[in-house]
């Protein structure tokens, strides 16, 4: 797992669990709660115990929940697609590949992921989780953020145009990921200069070690904006709180990049 923000330093203690027993969880997607308990696997996909849709890019399963030597286990059972795994609060995140699995140890975790032209969203919330958060006094001086990313304005605008159906979905769910020509015209760009942002901040991410952000053979364009959503979603780079941004009037020229990075109109 990596760690992508730390506002506030934490430490885990294992629970305490005088009974002995197995602890449940709830599987959250779409206002519905699917009880997971012990002893039985829980999978979700195209087929499976959540039927998600009839999206062909979707696997007929693709996640598998189940609970082993005393842990909740979240395992990517597809062959093409991957997940973005994150606490509640996105400050830990992981990209589960297929064929890996990682302990589901938050009180709340979310996956986000995307198949073709549609990114899901869902929460497992453990009753009796793992590990549990003890707050502790933050430092006064040396206070860093770990995977802090500047973006410039236009670089914010162009995710928030991309993940506005996301932001504006009330929960978990699933939304359809816009195509570059119908953000561009959101934001009022040309194609070519949201082709370029887009270039600009996909580079960025992937200078910081964010996976899936680097074009290649057969990385289409639809895998790099879903990839680019699920990240700024599961990271809590935008938040709905950023959808005013869609809005607001245009300020002159408001581009400005952080201290010693350039970006080219």
């Amino acid at each position: 797992m990596r760690a992508v923000s730390a506002d506030i330093p934490i430490e885990t203690v294992p629970p305490e669990d005088p009974a002995g027993r197995p602890a449940a969880a709830t599987l959250e997607f779409a206002g519905e709660y699917h009880r997971l308990e012990p002893g039985r696997t829980f999978t979700v996909g195209r087929e499976g115990d959540l039927e998600l849709d009839d999206n062909l890019f979707l696997h007929r399963h693709f996640l598998r929940v189940e609970h082993v030597s005393g842990l909740w286990w979240l395992a990517n059972v597809g062959s093409r697609l991957s997940a973005t795994v994150t606490d509640s609060e996105g400050r830990v995140q992981a990209w589960l590949a297929p064929g890996a699995r990682l302990p589901l140890v938050f009180r709340a975790t979310t996956v986000v992921f995307s198949a073709g032209p549609t990114t899901y969203e869902l929460t497992v919330h453990a009753d009796e989780p793992a590990f549990r958060e003890v707050p502790r006094p933050a430092a006064e001086e040396g206070l860093s953020t770990i995977g802090a990313v500047p973006l410039t304005e236009s670089q914010k605008l162009l995710i928030v145009a991309l993940a506005e159906p996301v932001l504006r979905r009330d929960g978990t769910g699933m939304s359809e990921l816009p195509t570059s020509a119908k953000a561009a015209e959101r934001l009022g760009w040309t194609l070519t200069r949201f082709n370029r942002k887009l270039d600009n901040v996909c580079d960025k991410l992937d200078r910081l070690g964010v996976p899936g952000m680097r074009g290649g053979v057969r990385q289409f364009a639809t895998n790099r904006r879903a990839r680019l959503v699920e990240h700024a979603i599961a990271a809590r780079l935008v938040t709905r709180d950023d959808l005013a941004l869609l809005d607001a009037p245009p300020a002159g020229s408001t581009d400005h990049a952080p201290a010693g990075e350039e970006e080219n109109e």
